[in-house]
């Protein structure tokens, strides 16, 4: 039996745990700081703290003096819960990813005209990395941005864009899609704005028109459905997952539906 199969044998994904140095050993690591000086009632702090966690065979790893009267532990432990990982679903964005290539062709046999893509962040957040990994020709993760598409017209605006001018801008353009982007997360500000952006389009009749697409360290596709959004997007996602829902929406709403993975046309 190979490697493979051993572990397959092994591994009962009903009642999953984290793998450490042995499958099935639930080994993870935390960190956290303690409000008091570092010593043995701090560590013995710690090690009770780990095993409420539910950690067994807890190890302290680091134990340092983080400020005047703090300190700051590095913990390992063995977990003893697990998880059914058979019973999990999520909703997720329901969209096939497609090469630029692909998109552009798309758009320019069933649409005939650039899609005008707005991206910004809004209200007072000014951090532009996420709107321009996704926005700007360069891209991320050696998938170009939404500019370096023939049949897109992207335009990024940048930062601390106010909802009301979004939207005005939207309108002037006739925009086919809105892209937002944020960052700073401090007492729900994202999902006020959010809501906020949604419930200004809908007032002006815009829901229905344009694709409506959030993005950000904090956003998860479940959160954009609630504040009124299309599609929400989190770490790690590509110019080209973006431009392939926005284009699927986008025909969607016309009654036009692409063909899935395996379909004939």
């Amino acid at each position: 039996m190979s490697n493979d199969q051993s572990r397959m044998s092994e591994l009962n994904l009903a009642k999953l745990k984290p793998y450490g140095d042995i499958l099935n050993d639930g080994t993870i690591q935390v960190s956290f700081t303690l409000p008091v000086e570092p010593s043995p009632e701090a560590r013995e702090a710690a090690v009770q703290f780990a095993e409420k966690m539910g950690l067994d065979q807890v190890k302290i790893a680091t134990m340092e003096k983080a400020a005047q009267g703090f300190a700051f532990f590095v913990v390992y432990g063995n977990l003893r819960h697990t998880v059914d990982f058979t019973a999990i679903k999520v909703l997720k964005v329901d969209a096939i990813k497609r090469s630029r290539e692909e998109i552009d062709e798309i758009i320019k046999t069933k649409i005939g005209r650039k899609l005008i893509v707005l991206g910004a962040c809004t209200g007072y957040d000014a951090h532009t990395v996420g709107i321009d990994a996704i926005m700007n020709m360069k891209g991320f993760a050696g998938d170009y941005g939404l500019e370096r598409y023939q049949w897109l017209d992207a335009r990024n605006l940048g930062a601390q864009v106010l909802n009301e001018e979004l939207l005005k801008l939207a309108q002037r353009e006739n925009a086919d899609a809105i892209l937002v982007s944020k960052v700073v997360t401090q007492h729900n500000i994202h999902v006020r704005d959010l809501q906020d952006l949604m419930k200004r389009a809908e007032q002006l009749g815009l829901k229905e028109k344009i694709v409506f697409v959030a993005g950000g360290p904090r956003v998860t596709h479940p959160l954009a459905l609630e504040c009124g959004f299309d599609a929400g997007f989190g770490v790690g996602t590509k110019p080209s997952d973006v431009a392939s829902y926005i284009v699927e929406e986008h025909l969607r709403r016309r009654g036009i539906f692409l063909e899935k993975a395996g379909e004939k046309a």
